[in-house]
């Protein structure tokens, strides 16, 4: 008899919301509608004005906790979730973004070998429009091997399509003095820790392409510049910021 134990680890997914009543509902039938079952969902509501928790309300049967309350942003709302949250992985899924299929979670668990559970799980993810139809993959895409120095190259695993354990998570919350990047400095920070990465060579999710406001995209790239010099020193940083632009110029 084959006594092998495999994994069958819970997942928190906590979505995080303001106003989000146009592209919820999705996000929440991707989540309660996944095959596999070990699954705790979290909904953190920054006090909507408009539908979102009429929405709410129509799966809180299969919600396992719900909290609307004001907050002091994407990243203060998201470390709220971290409290809240039970299991041994967390994934956050924004409003409008999906996993990519039902069975997501179930492939996941499907990659998983031994008994001994992986620190981080990643995966690609699929850029789409508001219907959900495929637009093109995420143009960086998840290295083979990822460790913290790999996004020393930029963000190439999606926030969404990183899955770390809570351990981690519960030590590094999210750095609130960053107010557009701070899921970079995240990563970086529990990849640092963290000693087995797993690669599930699947397509995670499905990233609805919103379009990032110029201003904001620039504070962005001001902010994960000042990240990538903390974390890789500024001669890396400047170093590889001359090649991205050298990159782009070559891809032009």
């Amino acid at each position: 008899m084959n006594n092998t134990q495999y994994p069958h680890p819970k997942f928190s997914v906590i979505t995080v919301t303001y106003n989000a009543g146009k592209v919820l509902e999705d996000t929440i039938q991707s989540v309660v509608f996944q095959t596999y079952r070990n699954v705790e969902y979290i909904i953190v509501d920054g006090n909507s004005k408009d539908n979102t928790l009429k929405i709410v309300d129509k799966y809180r049967d299969r919600i396992s906790q719900v909290i609307s309350e004001p907050d002091k942003g994407l990243y203060d709302a998201m470390n709220k979730g971290i409290q809240l949250a039970t299991g041994d992985y967390l994934c956050f899924l924004n409003a409008g973004d999906e996993f990519h299929d039902n069975k997501t979670l179930q492939k996941i668990v499907h990659t998983l070998i031994g008994k001994e559970l992986p620190d981080v799980i990643y995966g690609e993810t699929a850029i789409v429009n508001e219907e959900g139809h495929f637009l093109h993959m995420r143009r960086l895409t998840a290295p083979q091997t990822l460790t913290w120095k790999s996004f020393k190259q930029g963000m190439l695993v999606c926030h969404q399509a990183f899955f770390s354990r809570r351990e981690l998570v519960v030590k590094h919350p999210y750095d609130l003095k960053y107010r557009f990047s701070a899921d970079f400095d995240w990563c970086i920070r529990i990849m640092k820790e963290a000693k087995c990465l797993h690669n599930t060579r699947l397509t995670l999710i499905d990233y609805l392409n919103e379009g990032m406001t110029t201003r904001n995209h620039k504070a962005s790239l001001k902010e994960r510049f000042r990240i990538m010099a903390k974390h890789y020193g500024w001669v890396s940083t400047i170093l590889y910021h001359c090649w991205f632009v050298i990159r782009l110029i070559l891809v032009r």
